[in-house]
């Protein structure tokens, strides 16, 4: 590496935050929030065509598995693109698709056209979670990295109210098209508002492409500079692809499997505690409250005590507020450890699938490694429903609490022993 890259590099590491930083986060920010709230309203979209008729129960099952087989497919190609063609083009392409196949879904003239373009749609939604928290991690200062990651999975975090309340009203009042025109029309006018965002210079330096990095590093230096010294560049903190792949893997595997496990299972977990369907749907709403605190908590954490104190005891706690859920018999327990286990596993998310897997990997596998953490995690969610029931009713709910558990500790382990730390370090 050159000494007028490394310059380049440093200058790119400890740049403050400028008005362009700020329209970068704002803009992935945006991003996320609809990749989120899209994720929550399929499932009230689906309930609406099956009671009107539009789809049998199967029909709307294989409308939400082609979402998840669309999300596994976009963090796979969207890793490829951004690291061979760019962050730029990548993270246009992915919200023009999403937006656009949104938007006719709403004309569909049968579930079979619905199925899809939500097929579709769900391709460059997957890539948005991968070219969203990487983007920012390769923008941000070092000193706040985590901080800024952080943020951006609280964004992503204020989807699940945002995406129920719009459905609800949406749906309630002008039918289940006009969800999607909704979503379709805003994430193109997102799309529109990304054209003028620039390159990562990161990926354009690794690229000899050094001009074109030094004119955007210079509207990022516009606030001034950061102390220098306060950056590692030392070897502990870089990790191999396939060490850092592994580490990816199971981290943001174990995030997932944990908290899809629980939370999407909320509601029939409490029937089976014995509350009536409508005591569950609140129970599970105000457990739901615990999802953008400890995403708030997990993003404090991160840049103050660094990414292995946060998420090796994120993990543990996971597992012993499992196994305690599983053990309440009264309805303030229940509510109230519900309410505490929410929030580590959205602690986990933060911390984890927004602020370390993209640190885990140098800038020219840095999407394809976080695409392949990604895609292996929403293969393994799709399936996780299956064995969830088979846990359920061959061995009861405590059962599930322990294979939750025993999840999060295995990540646990991976992570504290294999992990490298990653704060304050240098991402090259």
């Amino acid at each position: 590496m050159s000494s007028k890259e490394l310059t380049l590099n440093q200058r790119m590491n400890t740049a403050k935050e400028s008005p362009l930083f700020f329209k970068v986060f704002m803009l992935v920010g945006a991003g996320l929030l609809l990749d989120s709230s899209d994720v929550y309203m399929a499932s009230n979209i689906n309930s609406t065509i099956v009671a009107n008729k539009f789809a049998t129960i199967s029909q709307g099952s294989l409308f939400l598995s082609s979402g998840f087989l669309g999300l596994f497919i976009g963090s796979i190609i969207s890793g490829y693109l951004g690291d061979y063609l760019g962050r730029r083009k990548t993270f246009q392409w992915n919200l023009l698709l999403f937006g656009a196949a949104t938007f006719l879904a709403a004309f569909s003239p049968n579930i079979y056209f619905l199925i899809a373009m939500r097929f579709i749609s769900a391709i460059g939604l997957g890539a948005e979670v991968v070219t969203g928290f990487a983007m920012i991690s390769e923008f941000a200062p070092v000193k706040n990295r985590g901080r800024w990651s952080g943020s951006a999975s609280v964004f992503a975090n204020l989807g699940a109210p945002f995406g129920f309340l719009l459905s609800t009203i949406l749906i309630t009042n002008f039918g289940w098209r006009s969800m999607f025109i909704a979503l379709g029309t805003f994430a193109i006018l997102l799309s529109f508002l990304r054209r003028h965002l620039p390159e990562s210079p990161r990926w354009l330096m690794i690229h000899n492409r050094e001009a074109e990095a030094k004119a955007i590093i210079q509207k990022l230096e516009q606030n001034g500079y950061y102390d220098h010294q306060a950056i590692k560049t030392d070897d502990s903190a870089k990790a191999s692809r396939s060490r850092g792949l592994f580490i990816a893997i199971i981290a943001v595997s174990a995030t997932l499997l944990c908290q899809y496990m629980f939370t999407s299972w909320v509601p029939t977990l409490l029937l089976g505690k014995g509350l009536n369907i409508v005591h569950s749907m609140w129970f599970a709403t105000l457990m739901m409250t615990g999802a953008p605190l400890g995403a708030m908590i997990g993003m404090l954490l991160v840049d103050k005590i660094g990414r292995k104190r946060t998420i090796v005891p994120g993990f543990i706690l996971t597992a012993i507020a499992g196994i305690c859920y599983a053990f309440q018999s009264t309805n303030a327990g229940i509510l109230i450890n519900g309410f505490i286990l929410t929030m580590i596993m959205y602690l986990s998310m933060a911390s984890t699938i927004s602020v370390y897997a993209p640190e885990l990997f140098p800038t020219s596998f840095r999407f394809r490694g976080t695409g392949y953490a990604n895609g292996v995690a929403k293969l393994l969610t799709t399936l996780s429903p299956y064995i969830v029931l088979w846990l359920m009713t061959s061995f009861g709910q405590t059962t599930l609490f322990t294979v939750i558990a025993a999840i999060a500790l295995i990540a646990a382990l991976v992570v504290g022993l294999f992990g490298p730390e990653t704060k304050r370090a240098t991402i090259g």
